[in-house]
């Protein structure tokens, strides 16, 4: 059985997924890229269904948006040469350390 949080990574990595194809669909227009951003969505909500057997609603709703967050925003620095000033990098951190003092803060 998955554990809670690995659940919620993997829902969590799936949003960027499934964001990333939103980007590569063209508005759902180009048919395999619309495919598997539909595939990412089903799996993303399945686990986090998943996560939501055993984590708090609010911690795992608030980390897994901000997995999806965090990470689409370094894939849009990594992929398509987005902005990496300081106070993109400072709001990232504040995102990240948000998750982090939830999952600190988690009963689970």
């Amino acid at each position: 059985m998955m554990s809670g949080w690995l659940a919620l990574l993997a829902a969590g990595l799936l949003e960027i997924i499934w964001a990333l194809g939103l980007k590569h669909s063209d508005g759902l227009t180009r048919f395999w890229p619309s495919v598997a951003t539909v595939v990412a969505i089903l799996l993303s909500f399945s686990m986090m269904s998943l996560a939501l057997r055993s984590l708090p609603f609010g911690t795992a709703y608030a980390v897994w948006t901000g997995i999806g967050a965090a990470g689409s925003i370094i894939v849009g620095m990594i992929l398509y040469s987005e902005p990496a000033d300081p106070t993109r990098l400072i709001c990232l951190s504040l995102i990240v350390a948000g998750m982090i003092g939830l999952k600190l803060n988690s009963p689970v």
